[in-house]
């Protein structure tokens, strides 16, 4: 028979695992937030960030590197607490929005290439024309508006007016003339 009190009580103060875990939240949100932009996908940076470090906390608790389930317990909660808290403060507050999910950032205005917007992501010209060959755009002069947006995807406006789609439909409207 198992030790219940070893196994359902904390084998660190409390007060140290929700530290731990707010310390490790803060950090790789920053991270995600501030460094990792461009790859984070078309999910939030909070849910990759909930994703990943509630795997690890959750691994480790049911591993045995805690002694204790309530340990991991205790940790995923707090990292789940800071998720949600973030979710609801950048929905209630139009400045936490911003600061949680960024803004868009224009890579390309009127045809000409922001080359300091490209350097701060990190973008090559090599990117943006791969970026724009994905949108059915084949020269830089022929979009009006390229914008990195809050998820990290590109998204196309052509100088002519039209949204620029990925490139299936691009050809797909091309070839019926609409």
């Amino acid at each position: 028979m198992p030790d219940l009190s070893a196994l359902f009580g904390f084998s660190l103060p409390p007060a140290e695992i929700a530290l731990r875990g707010t310390a490790i939240y803060w950090f790789l949100f920053l991270l995600f937030r501030f460094v990792l932009r461009r790859d984070t996908g078309a999910m939030a940076i909070t849910d990759v960030l909930l994703l990943v470090v509630i795997a690890d906390a959750a691994q480790n608790a049911m591993a045995g590197e805690y002694t204790s389930i309530t340990d991991g317990v205790l940790l995923v909660s707090t990292i789940a607490a800071w998720n949600w808290f973030l979710d609801w403060a950048a929905w209630r507050w139009p400045a936490m929005r911003h600061f949680v999910e960024g803004e868009p950032l224009v890579l390309v205005r009127d045809g000409r290439p922001q080359r300091r917007a490209m350097r701060r992501e990190l973008m090559s010209m090599d990117d943006l024309m791969a970026a724009l060959r994905e949108h059915g755009v084949e020269r830089v002069e022929d979009a009006r508006l390229v914008r990195m947006e809050k998820d990290g995807e590109i998204s196309v406006i052509r100088r002519d007016g039209g949204q620029a789609d990925d490139e299936g439909q691009h050809k797909a409207s091309a070839a019926t003339g609409v």
